[in-house]
């Protein structure tokens, strides 16, 4: 044994040496995952992707991730950059991104006595880059991810090199049966999608994977079924889970904003939300109202819908929007803690005269068509709208598809995370102008820092998971809608969501949102040190890591802040802020050697992507590369299975000495980790 054990710490903790002896119950059975731990410990660490402000652009998405971010494409490079030329370089890329839809390509334009030459040649291709994407993992890992069909067949073909001379002709006999035995697409599909795998060990969502974009249930579709991943909710994720768990402002902001971009398919096709109920209501209460100031925002040129179809979702858009303020209105009162009177604007319309007063000034109003408001109580729900609420909210409660993702999120989320010496939260942290944390009162106790985070995320949780009826679990409830728009909430982190002003005030003064003191600190390094020491993030290397505001790269603004202490990575995967930023996202990918900003052009289609080989055109930036390759023991994990392998060591001096008894292992061996 390399360390010295001290007999005293053992005795310490015999109690727990005895539990572990079950899964190593001898010399041999410890000394063995000594053996593996170690091996592993000096293994490169696997390359993490960080990707913020998804925003439902599905497409997008799933091409980053099936490219890994371009790496894939760098990886064929590097391997065959001597012996193939581009065009069968990015051939070779398009298949590995997208297998079937290419496979069907090759065999419609390749004759069928060229196609066992096809398939020989790629299946040994791509088991070069399989073996140059897994070669960062031990083997045991590798067969975990394998495919079951294909396992032991992958495996004999990672393991077993065609260079050398005495393995060549067993090498070609399995391919060669592979393609016999019609299995070249079966094998060709599984060895492929491991290769993306491969290519991504772990994925960090910054937040927002909701709102804006067409299919936010599509990406959570992958997310759900993702083989490592973990998510830093964002303001539109606390948004939706706010809906999901019954809060009828979070229900409403939800149904609005989808209509505002014309994204209604996701409410009905995506998680069975029955609109019918709205729909009739509004088509039928502003049958005479154009509208226009709620007309849906879509690329004309990109969009099917017609002029009918666009003025009907105007209709509903107009209609939620008007039920939500009135919603709102009820917990702003509901609440006084919540210091949100600032947004109870609808009692300063002048009905008669048709414009706003605010403290004296009069503002000229874009809409003043409200046939649904009572003047003299301008936030009482009609009873059709009461029902509207009372058939939405049970129809967003036993959405299955909508709790499983919301499931999902709370099994693999959190408000932030510290991993690898990065902080990641998807906001904010308030602070004062001067730069010290911010002191936040929620129910008669101020938090501040690491400490508002903690009691955030538990409220989100209890507004979930809570017990209906009771007063934290009803509180809870409102404070979700809160952390949405508050302004003191570290999702948000604003003075206000003026809403209410962009839909009817001309005034564009009065659209603007002031951001919080974070957002103007950020770029100095003292600050971001102070938060590093906040959230007891080590390392000589730290950082913080956020998105939710655009970086606007089109202007010249850099996502690297804090003199590399702050990455902000919302680089505008939503289609409705790249004029804003100039691209369309960043990826920022962390591997053994450093980190790279990868940022992004628009994707064009999948089937340009497949037909034409069109990839995302993405370039790289270089952030803090490190001459000393960063292995699994610089990690997290690495201090975990540094301090397995203290146990283990602790476990042998117990057996060695007669503390623990050996027994014989059998078959049942567990191992602690691989």
């Amino acid at each position: 044994m390399n360390k010295e054990i001290n007999p005293d710490d053992v005795l310490k903790d015999l109690r727990y040496l005895k539990l572990l002896a079950r899964n190593f119950p001898n010399i041999a059975a410890a000394s063995t995952e000594i053996i593996n731990l170690e091996a592993i410990l000096n293994l490169p660490k696997g390359t993490e992707h960080f990707l913020a402000d998804l925003h439902g652009e599905y497409k997008a998405f799933q091409h980053v991730l099936r490219n890994a971010s371009g790496a894939i494409k760098r990886k064929v490079k590097e391997i065959f950059g001597e012996t193939l030329g581009m065009k069968e370089q990015k051939e070779l890329c398009t298949l590995i991104y997208y297998p079937e839809l290419k496979l069907d390509l090759v065999k419609q334009s390749t004759a069928a006595e060229d196609l066992e030459d096809w398939y020989f040649i790629t299946l040994n291709r791509l088991v070069m880059v399989c073996r140059n994407v897994s070669s960062k993992y031990t083997r045991s890992k590798v067969r975990k991810a394998l495919p079951s069909d294909f396992s032991y067949i992958i495996q004999e073909l990672l393991h077993e090199s065609s260079i050398d001379t005495n393995k060549q002709a067993y090498v070609e006999v399995i391919v060669r049966t592979i393609i016999s035995t019609d299995r070249a697409d079966e094998f060709i599909i599984s060895i492929c999608n491991l290769i993306q795998q491969l290519a991504i060990d772990t994925l960090h969502i910054l937040g927002d994977v909701f709102d804006r974009g067409p299919s936010p249930d599509k990406i959570m579709d992958i997310l759900c079924d993702y083989h490592n991943f973990d998510v830093q909710w964002g303001n539109h994720d606390i948004l939706w889970m706010g809906a999901a768990a019954g809060n009828d402002c979070c229900i409403a902001n939800v149904i609005r904003i989808a209509l505002r971009y014309g994204n209604q398919a996701v409410l009905e096709d995506g998680y069975g939300i029955n609109m019918l109920p709205l729909a009739t209501f509004a088509i039928e209460t502003y049958a005479d109202d154009p509208c226009s100031m709620f007309m849906p925002k879509v690329n004309r040129s990109e969009t099917d819908m017609s002029e009918k179809t666009m003025h009907m979702i105007a209709q509903w858009h107009k209609a939620i929007s008007i039920i939500q303020f009135k919603l709102e209105a009820a917990t702003i009162k509901r609440r006084p803690d919540f210091d949100m009177n600032d947004r109870l604007l609808m009692h300063h319309i002048d009905f008669d005269r048709k414009v706003f007063v605010l403290d004296g000034k009069e503002y000229e109003m874009t809409d003043t068509n409200f046939p649904t408001v009572d003047p003299k109580n301008p936030y009482a729900l009609t009873p059709e709208e009461q029902d509207i609420v009372t058939k939405l909210h049970n129809s967003f409660i036993s959405s299955e598809k909508l709790q499983k993702h919301m499931t999902c999120l709370f099994r693999n989320g959190c408000i932030y995370a510290v991993t690898n010496s990065n902080l990641l939260f998807h906001a904010s942290v308030p602070l004062n102008a001067d730069g010290s944390l911010k002191e936040i009162e929620i129910c008669g106790t101020k938090y501040k820092g690491k400490d508002l985070l903690h009691k955030a995320g538990h409220m989100i949780r209890e507004a979930y998971f809570g017990p209906a009826g009771s007063a934290e679990h009803e509180f809870a409830l409102d404070y979700v809608w809160y952390l949405w728009c508050g302004k003191n909430s570290p999702a948000f982190d604003k003075d206000k969501m003026a809403t209410f002003e962009r839909y009817f005030l001309k005034d564009k003064a009065t659209h603007k949102e002031i951001k919080g003191f974070y957002y103007m600190l950020r770029d100095n390094e003292a600050v971001c040190d102070m938060l590093l020491d906040e959230f007891e993030v080590k390392g000589v290397h730290r950082h913080i890591i956020n998105g939710h505001v655009p970086v606007k790269t089109i202007k010249g603004e850099s996502p690297i802040k804090a003199n590399g202490k702050m990455m902000v990575i919302d680089g505008g995967f939503s289609k409705a802020y790249q004029p804003e930023t100039g691209i369309a996202g960043y990826t920022l990918v962390f591997h053994s050697r450093g980190f790279q900003l990868v940022q992004h052009e628009p994707f064009t289609s999948i089937t340009k992507a497949v037909a034409e080989g069109q990839d995302i055109k993405s370039t790289t930036q270089l952030v803090e590369m490190s001459s000393k390759r960063m292995m699994v023991k610089d990690t997290d994990l690495g201090r975990v299975l540094e301090q397995q392998v203290d146990d283990l060591q602790k476990l042998l001096y117990a057996f060695h000495n007669g503390y623990i008894k050996e027994k014989d292992s059998g078959s049942s061996l567990i191992r602690l980790k691989s």
